[in-house]
């Protein structure tokens, strides 16, 4: 079964993900595949725009495949390297696409799957998308462009959502700038249907309904704002606002060097997403060899027993020193973008 549907019809470039039973979780060929496919589509002009769809009733995508990264955390195999370096000139290429980008973000929407969506030109949320960046629980942070995206986003929202790794619907997807609109998830195939023909600009407000409310206007989310974890965590520890509590719980159940990478790489983050990704490709690699990925991985979907054991000091490693080298160069291994400046595949045969 082909893991990525890729359709023509009529002027509609339609991208299907289709591992339904993974949640459409991503995979170096299934980037590939994308990628391959907006390439060959960006000046055919036949194809006057392009949306990208979840096969299944779960959702659009659950991210990137940790199992897979945690098998190459153990054999050194270079397999999630080589991933990212896909995946990143994937979301670059979406963030850059000359033509519409239309996500159909229904269902549950993380990680990688932000980064296929996110970064498009319309991004459509419905009444039963929960959205998020999910990383800190496991040990990592949220890539794919995500902390460029959750920088952009108000200070206090995009930290709160960046740290804690929340589940959003509604209002407060597109309050952290991660969507635009939102549809009636029963109404996505007629959509598509107008789209083989309509442009997405004239058909949207046909669709378009009112999001529902959320949490990140309350008074407490304020908290966020605070200049440290400690801070964070001392502010939320007075309030009673139920979310309050849950935005705690998460905040301390999260990796403490994850959120210490996650504070400095949304400080660092700016308006150039390309200059970004590479940011986070260095701290990416470099986190493969920081032993908090790979028990985060574990206690998640190895183990599954919730209760990952965080590591406090790393052979003998200061603490500054610890995060510091998740920012150092990678001679020769840098990030590029030639695959989107080239205009193909290495290797391609079309």
């Amino acid at each position: 079964m082909d893991e990525v549907l890729i359709e023509q019809r009529g002027q509609l470039g339609l991208i299907t993900l289709n591992r339904p039973q993974a949640l459409n979780a991503l995979t170096e060929g299934m980037c590939r595949t994308m990628l391959e496919a907006l390439l060959r589509w960006r000046h055919d002009e036949k194809v006057r725009q392009v949306a990208v769809v979840g096969a299944g009733e779960r959702g659009l995508c659950a991210g990137g495949d940790i199992v897979a990264i945690y098998r190459d955390i153990k054999q050194g195999d270079g397999s999630s390297e080589a991933f990212w370096r896909i995946e990143y000139q994937l979301n670059a290429l979406i963030s850059e696409y000359p033509k519409p980008y239309v996500a159909l973000m229904d269902g549950i929407v993380l990680g990688g799957g932000i980064g296929i969506s996110a970064h498009g030109s319309h991004r459509l949320i419905t009444e039963r998308s929960r959205c998020g960046m999910p990383e800190a629980g496991i040990g990592f942070f949220p890539d794919v462009g995500g902390t460029h995206l959750l920088a952009a986003a108000p200070r206090a929202a995009g930290r709160l959502a960046a740290m804690t790794g929340l589940k959003f619907s509604g209002q407060d997807v597109i309050e952290l700038g991660l969507a635009d609109a939102q549809i009636d998830s029963a109404r996505i195939g007629e959509l598509l249907v107008a789209l083989e023909s309509q442009p997405i600009e004239r058909v949207l407000a046909e669709y378009e309904v009112t999001p529902s409310g959320g949490m990140l206007r309350e008074r407490w989310v304020r908290a966020f704002a605070e200049p440290s974890t400690a801070a964070i965590l001392g502010s939320l520890s007075t309030e009673t606002n139920e979310n309050a509590r849950v935005a705690e719980k998460a905040l301390r159940a999260a990796s403490p060097s994850s959120l210490q990478l996650i504070a400095r790489l949304l400080d660092e983050a700016g308006d150039d997403l390309r200059l970004d990704l590479r940011r986070e490709f260095r701290v990416a690699v470099r986190r493969l060899d920081d032993p908090d990925f790979a028990e985060g991985i574990r206690a998640a979907v190895i183990d599954k027993d919730r209760t990952p054991h965080w590591v406090r000091t790393v052979d003998g490693i200061g603490a500054i020193e610890r995060i510091d080298r998740h920012f150092a160069p990678l001679p020769g291994a840098e990030l590029n973008f030639a695959l989107i400046e080239r205009g193909a595949l290495e290797g391609s045969t079309r």
